[in-house]
């Protein structure tokens, strides 16, 4: 419903390719969006900033960036409503951008003596849906497997809504939740088997971790298929009928714990703090990457990595593709298991077989707590 209406109040039945004012209403809207939470941040830095990032920001180029983003709003708000007969994504995007610049824009102050403790974290938000958005959406419109999908496909709110909770506290799971647990290598570690992997090259313990990380998360993966329980919670993520660059990011809490704990445990026996935070980049940009809607492959790299069709096969809700292609970097893995599946074609469809499971955010998150996905009572079974 709340999607509808935002369809409806923002768009129109008018083309929406290059040169329509479309595209550069979105952008407006989404730079504006995108300065006023800044300029919030710069306002409420000890609430709204997180603590794992404010020693690194470069502060004089972020202000740049939180500069350029209130002009590029306006102009592109400006390039929109000439364009474009139905004004509402121009407006929006310049009257944020305005609302950024009245608040003192990229010059507000940082006074306040600044402290570790619980934050929002909405600056991490913003700068990861910043990033991802520039990487990821324009790859997806220039060289789409599916050019029909849109990049405001059906329930792609509901795909914001939960790439937002992963970031705000709302689940405690984001990036920057996770990498103070990496100082748990203190604890966890085997000195013996630490030094061992220390003595190898840097690329050389990368691989081997992202090895072990590959097996473990093939491990955790097959058992939220093949456990009926904990198949409640990663049907969340399976629901989605359209993979695109935002589509990874619905997944319940639940399975996400599971995934990210059985990855972490195994990997802190061994390798140092650097090369875990190595590898939580890396994973984040390749689970990122491997549900986009992009139809380019190298097909001589798909034998050795995973790749975006390789993925969506996981994805798929024909009989042939179902519980299979479990691993998240190293096809191998998969056929040393028998869970290997990878025809030369794409997934003509996706989402789940035949399954009901709740709709909205919240529901998703309680609902399997209190029972199991629903089959639709097929009509042989009723005759």
């Amino acid at each position: 419903m709340i999607e509808q209406r935002i369809n409806e109040f923002f768009g129109d039945a008018e083309d929406t390719g290059f040169g329509t004012g479309w595209w550069s209403g979105v952008l407006a809207t989404f730079f504006g969006a995108l300065s006023f939470g800044a300029v919030l941040c710069l306002h409420f830095p000890q609430i709204l900033s997180s603590p794992e990032l404010r020693p690194h920001y470069p502060m004089h180029l972020m202000r740049m960036l939180i500069e350029g983003l209130i002009v590029g709003a306006i102009v592109f708000g400006i390039i929109s409503s000439v364009l474009r007969r139905k004004k509402a994504l121009a407006l929006c995007g310049m009257m944020l951008a305005l609302a950024a610049a009245a608040l003192g824009g990229s010059s507000v102050p940082i006074n306040e003596s600044l402290h570790d403790g619980p934050a929002i974290g909405l600056d991490w938000f913003l700068l990861d849906m910043f990033l991802m958005a520039v990487i990821y959406v324009p790859i997806e419109r220039l060289w789409p497997q599916y050019p029909e999908q849109g990049t405001f496909r059906h329930q792609w709110t509901l795909d914001i809504v939960y790439f937002m909770s992963t970031h705000l506290p709302i689940q405690i799971l984001s990036l920057l939740v996770l990498l103070p647990a990496t100082q748990a290598t203190r604890y966890l570690a085997v000195p013996s088997l630490q030094q061992f992997i220390g003595q190898m090259p840097w690329l050389l313990q990368f691989f081997l971790a992202v090895v072990v990380a590959d097996l473990a998360e093939w491990f955790i993966h097959f058992c939220l298929h093949k456990v009926p329980f904990l198949w409640r919670f990663h049907s969340i993520h399976h629901s989605s009928k359209a993979l695109d660059w935002i589509a990874g990011s619905r997944s319940h809490f639940v399975d996400d714990t599971l995934v990210r704990g059985f990855i972490l445990v195994p990997m802190m026996l061994g390798f140092s703090q650097g090369i875990i935070v190595a590898y939580l980049i890396f994973v984040t940009l390749q689970a990122t990457w491997t549900h986009c809607n992009f139809a380019p492959n190298a097909k001589w790299l798909e034998k050795y990595l995973v790749m975006p069709r390789y993925h969506h096969w996981h994805h798929s809700s024909q009989k042939e593709a179902i519980d299979k292609n479990f691993a998240i970097h190293f096809p191998w893995i998969d056929r040393l298991f028998g869970t290997y599946y990878f025809p030369d074609e794409w997934p003509v469809a996706y989402g789940l077989d035949g399954e009901e499971i709740p709709t909205g955010f919240l529901r998703q998150t309680i609902e399997p707590f209190l029972r199991g996905n629903r089959r639709p009572v097929l009509e042989a079974e009723r005759t």
